[in-house]
């Protein structure tokens, strides 16, 4: 067998990465052209949404196929079919699921923040939660600290 001399470099292509790039990049485009129609704008980098289909009663209810904005949830073959291309994982399956812990949702946001629900109580505490930290920065942004508020007005309260 011949040696390897040391000057020779090994391929720095790995073609694996490079498949998975590409793919990941197709698959990007693909979803882009299914959501441009409707104008729905996406907030998550990635996500996942499973349905048990032991608990599910969609052959009763199809509340979760009805509440899809992008109607990436459909009805086939006795079950709740879904297109992960078109989900958006919103939660308005969740909010609008009759059966706890049916179908759980997993986001990521672009700060990388991974979000979990699959309740309406979960949902809902989690958006509540958003809603707090937005309205404190708001708050923060346009008030004082006390720090700030007494150098600033101190002088003027005592003169």
């Amino acid at each position: 067998m011949p040696k390897k001399s040391k000057t020779q470099k090994p391929s720095s292509a790995d073609i694996f990465q490079t498949l998975m790039e590409t793919a990941e990049k197709e698959k990007k485009k693909r979803r882009e052209e299914l959501l441009a129609p409707l104008g729905v704008k996406e907030f998550f980098v990635e996500g996942n949404i499973k349905i048990n289909k032991r608990i599910c009663e969609g052959v009763e209810c199809k509340l979760c196929i009805k509440a899809c904005p992008t109607n990436a949830l459909y009805w086939k073959a006795g079950e709740v079919g879904l297109i992960e291309e078109l989900c958006i994982y919103c939660g308005a399956c969740v909010l609008s699921c009759i059966v706890d812990d049916c179908i759980r949702v997993t986001r990521k946001r672009e700060n990388g923040e991974i979000e979990k629900f699959s309740t309406p109580k979960g949902f809902t505490m989690l958006e509540h939660g958003i809603s707090n930290k937005k309205r404190l920065e708001r708050v923060r942004a346009i008030f004082p600290t006390p720090e700030d508020f007494l150098t600033r007005y101190k002088p003027k309260m005592f003169s």
